[in-house]
């Protein structure tokens, strides 16, 4: 099992959920992996696992902790050998943190080995797996991309590629995945596209990754997103696409734009930095405060106060430093040091602080807890007043595609009104971005009620598909693996 987090305010805020990496055609294959997951850690930070080709056999190697930890030992690149590769960096979103959950997953099936790597969340794959356990299937993880393996070996169909496209047919939910055989490398979407995939090239090498940062720190050329519901099927022959789902309008999750992607990302053709710049002037405009300095709260608060900072005309200021060399398991506090909250993590700048009134600026607020503590810490370097204004509108609700937020009952904007929650965290105002704010900052007029542009069921609870492992729900029927034959 992974260690314990740091604090328990390691849990007041969203984590990020998983990035994955693949690259086709290249001697280095392992190495290149390597770095691609080390520009996605911020995606997930529990372990990360690589499964590596060398044309006779497979490679697997699958760590708990960090890409720096695990894989820059030159033992462990050596045992990864061959041409091609594929990665996942992992944050627990359904199963333990417990190694045999730890991806890509990988099995012998009847024509080969399969790897598989994911990134999102399968929103019936207990339902799946249960249907699948009743046809006679084992299962030795509690992860939802297991099902996936499960799928492709129980389909009676003649080629791998028609068979995984029975098996994503047969899933709900959030999938961005890269899939590896002894013969190619498959990348696929959910037919909506919540979750990020672009392919991109590295001199006549393909690489399939969450987000395109992943690219530049091994100097690829970003070719395309991979758009929503396409499969890719790389081959030493080249490329095919294949789009096995019936056409839907995408719903991107707009979260990606907020927090999770990294600001030197460009994402559905957007540079991140700019959006959260624009998000932070558009939240000015909506929440204005008479006040001295805009400061962060670092680090991803930072692109959005900038952008306010400029829209509003006050100076910008690093009022509080981060300790980046914190982990989550830097030590297991003592009740003697519990009361150190999150000055492990920042610190107050008091010069800058010192009898200002000053605007915080963050991204989310999710239980409150730490924004309280940042909120005393201020007050406490000399603060004249605290006013925050938050880069997103509020968290309402869980999101069941791949994010680990805590359940609804649990987020402070499910049960407190704004000024409630100002009174929770102790500050003199409190401002969030609207939804159709929040949507002009990504380039759309407001949002459609209708039919909304993107995924922000955790601010509006309108989840764009089926929940049905969270409703009770039985789709054990729909299985056409299962209905074939398939046992």
């Amino acid at each position: 099992m992974a260690d314990a987090p740091l604090l328990a305010e390691a849990d007041d805020h969203f984590h990020d959920e998983c990035g994955v990496f693949g690259i086709f055609g290249r001697q280095d294959a392992a190495a290149i992996v390597t770095l691609g997951l080390h520009a996605l850690q911020h995606r997930g930070q529990e372990a990360a696992g690589i499964v590596s080709y060398d044309g006779s056999q497979f490679h697997v190697e699958r760590h708990v902790g960090l890409i720096s930890d695990n894989f820059t030992k030159p033992a462990v690149i050596e045992r990864l050998k061959g041409t091609r590769a594929i990665g996942h960096t992992r944050y627990a979103t359904t199963g333990g943190s417990g190694l045999r959950n730890v991806q890509p997953l990988f099995a012998e099936l009847s024509e080969g080995g399969l790897a598989i790597a994911h990134n999102g969340n399968l929103t019936n794959a207990m339902t799946v797996q249960r249907a699948l356990q009743k046809q006679g299937a084992i299962f030795s993880s509690t992860s939802d991309t297991e099902t996936l393996l499960h799928l492709v070996a129980f389909s009676k169909e003649r080629d791998i590629n028609s068979r995984f496209i029975e098996a994503v047919r047969q899933v709900e939910g959030a999938f961005s995945l890269v899939a590896l055989t002894s013969k190619k490398m498959i990348g696929c979407r959910d037919p909506l596209g919540i979750r990020p995939l672009v392919l991109g090239d590295l001199d006549g090498a393909w690489i399939l990754a969450s987000e395109t940062c992943a690219l530049d720190i091994i100097g690829a050329r970003f070719v395309r997103d991979i758009k929503p519901g396409e499969m890719v099927v790389i081959t030493p022959r080249g490329i095919d696409s294949i789009f096995p789902f019936e056409q839907q309008k995408p719903r991107f999750c707009i979260f990606e734009y907020v927090y999770f992607a990294r600001p030197d990302s460009s994402v559905e053709g957007r540079n991140v930095y700019d959006v959260r710049k624009r998000i932070g002037a558009e939240l000015a405009l909506e929440n204005p405060v008479d006040a001295d300095i805009v400061v962060p709260v670092p680090d991803s608060g930072t692109p959005a106060a900038i952008g306010f900072s400029q829209q509003a005309g006050l100076p910008f200021e690093l009022g509080i430093i981060r300790n980046h060399y914190v982990g989550r398991t830097f030590i297991q506090p003592t009740d003697s040091i519990r009361h150190m909250g999150v000055k492990l993590k920042h610190n107050a700048n008091r010069r800058m602080l010192e009898g200002k009134r000053v605007v915080l600026v963050d991204d989310s607020i999710v239980r409150g807890t730490t924004s309280q503590k940042i909120v005393q810490m201020v007050r406490e370097a000399g603060a004249r007043e605290v006013h925050m204004r938050i880069a997103s509108p509020p968290t309402r609700s869980s999101c069941f595609y791949g994010v680990d937020t805590p359940e609804t009952a649990k987020l402070l904007a499910s049960r407190m009104s704004v000024d409630e929650m100002a009174d929770f965290i102790r500050v003199d105002s409190l401002g969030f971005l609207s939804i159709d704010g929040l949507y002009r900052a990504v380039g759309e007029a407001r949002r459609d009620e209708e039919q909304p542009q993107y995924c922000d069921a955790c601010f509006t609870a309108q989840y764009p598909t089926r929940l049905l492992d969270h409703e009770g729900s039985d789709n054990i029927r729909t299985l056409s693996i299962l209905a074939s034959g398939g046992q």
